[in-house]
C-alpha cells in the first residue's frame, strides 16, 4: 500500500486535528501579525497613512533599501547561476566545503554578520587604518549595507538553481554538445532556458530578503537619518518615537512587498510544475 493510500485510511478526526492545528499555529504566528500591521497602518485613515511617507528620511530609506536590494539581487544571480552550475555539472574537490559555505548564512546570525563586517572594515578592524588613509569608506556607508544584504540573500539563487539542475540532469545538454554546440551556446540555449523558472523563484525570494533585512544593515548602517537608514531601520526609530501610525504604514509597505514575493513565487512555482514532463 502506497503512502498516499495509507494517509487516506487514517480516521477522519486525524485529519481535522491536523488541519485544526496548522490553520491555528498559522493564525496566531502569521495572519494575526500581518492583520495587526495593516489595521494599525490604515487605522486614523487613508490621509494619515499616505502623511507618512511625506517624511523625506521616509523616502531616502526606501531609496537605499531599493538600491542595496538591487546591487545583492544582480551579484547573487550571477554567483548563484555560477555556484549551481558548478556544483551540478562538475566533480572537483572541495565541493562539499563550497555547499556548506553557501548554506553559512542561514546558520550564522545575521547581527554577527554585521559584526564581522565592522571588525574587518571599520575605523580599528582590520583594514580599517587603511581603508581612512585611502579616504575608503565602507561602515557606516552605502558599501557596508550592500555588503551586508549580499552575505545574508546570497544562499536563495544558488539553492533554488542547484535543486533544478540536479533534478532536471544533464541530457538535453549532452544531446547539445553531440550536436556541435559549444559550452556557452549549450549554457544559453539550453541550461539556462530550462531553468529559468527556478533563476525567478531565487531572484524573487532573494529580493524579498534583502527588503526586509535588518540585524545585519543595522549594525553596519550607523543609523543616520536619511542616509544610512534602510526601511526597517527607519521603521524601528519611528516605533521607539512613538510614531505608531507611521511605523505601521511603512511595516504595511514591507509587508505589502512580501505577500506579492510570495504570490510571485507561487505562479513560478506553478509554471515550473507544468514544465515538467
Amino acid at each position: 500500500m502506497s503512502d498516499v493510500q495509507a494517509a487516506s485510511s487514517e480516521p477522519r478526526w486525524v485529519k481535522a486535528a491536523l488541519i485544526t492545528v496548522v490553520l491555528a499555529f498559522l493564525g496566531v504566528a502569521l495572519l494575526a501579525p500581518l492583520a495587526v500591521v495593516f489595521f494599525e497602518a490604515f487605522r486614523q485613515g487613508l490621509r494619515v497613512y499616505l502623511k507618512a511617507f511625506q517624511d523625506p528620511d521616509a523616502w531616502a530609506a526606501v531609496r537605499l533599501s531599493l538600491v542595496a536590494m538591487g546591487v545583492a539581487v544582480g551579484l547573487n544571480t550571477v554567483f548563484g547561476v555560477a555556484a549551481a552550475w558548478l556544483l551540478a555539472r562538475f566533480a572537483f574537490r572541495g565541493k562539499g566545503l563550497l555547499l556548506t559555505l553557501i548554506d553559512l548564512p542561514f546558520a550564522i546570525s545575521p547581527v554577527i554578520a554585521g559584526l564581522v563586517f565592522v571588525l574587518l572594515f571599520g575605523a580599528q578592524g582590520w583594514l580599517g587604518p587603511w581603508l581612512q588613509d585611502h579616504d575608503v569608506r565602507i561602515v557606516f556607508a552605502l558599501p557596508g549595507i550592500v555588503l551586508a544584504t549580499t552575505f545574508v540573500t546570497f544562499p536563495f539563487v544558488a539553492r533554488e538553481l542547484l535543486a533544478t539542475m540536479q533534478t532536471q540532469g544533464t541530457e538535453d545538454e549532452e544531446a547539445a554538445r553531440m550536436l556541435g554546440a559549444g559550452p556557452w551556446r549549450t549554457f544559453f540555449r539550453i541550461t539556462l532556458p530550462n531553468v529559468r523558472y527556478a533563476l525567478f523563484t531565487g531572484i524573487v525570494l532573494c529580493s524579498a530578503r534583502a527588503l526586509g533585512e535588518f540585524g545585519a544593515v543595522s549594525v553596519v548602517s550607523g543609523h543616520i537619518r536619511g542616509e544610512t537608514n534602510t526601511l526597517p531601520l527607519h521603521i524601528e526609530i519611528l516605533y521607539n518615537e512613538y510614531q505608531f501610525t507611521a511605523a505601521f504604514a511603512c511595516a504595511s509597505l514591507l509587508s505589502l512587498t512580501a505577500l506579492v514575493a510570495l504570490a510571485v513565487k507561487a505562479f513560478l512555482e506553478r509554471r515550473r510544475s507544468e514544465q515538467r514532463p
